[in-house]
């Protein structure tokens, strides 16, 4: 019996992202909640590419490689893709806020711990 491809990437992205949520809520150091968002995010690109894949899928473009007939079964859904390329850059600008923001509170606090900053606490 052989796991198809999309449900591996499944369990990769899933993963991830439970991997990111307990660095994010297990860690007190800035730059490690940082690295728990990333693989947070990255997990989050590889599910939404493995619920567009189609095993032996190719591209939606209907001509002699691929009839109406067999397009519904065999052509690969490009939204998630075009979704992730734009999450991928929204990410990257994300992260690099969050890493702004942790050099600047190094900068004043000279730690990156989050139980130095108490004072914004309600």
């Amino acid at each position: 019996m052989e796991l198809p491809i999309s449900h591996i990437l499944l369990a990769t992205g899933f993963t991830l992202v439970l991997i990111g949520f307990w660095g994010i809520l297990k860690h007190r150091n800035i730059l490690r909640i940082i690295i728990g968002f990333s693989l947070i995010d990255t997990g989050m690109h590889i599910v939404l590419v493995a619920t567009g894949y189609v095993t032996g899928g190719t591209a939606p473009i209907i001509d002699e490689a691929l009839e109406k007939a067999d397009a519904v079964r065999r052509a690969v859904d490009p939204i998630p893709s075009a979704l992730v390329v734009t999450a991928i850059v929204i990410g990257f600008s994300v992260t690099a806020i969050m890493l702004s923001f942790a050099i600047r509170l190094h900068e004043t606090r000279k730690t990156l711990s989050i139980d130095a900053l108490t004072e914004s606490k309600w």
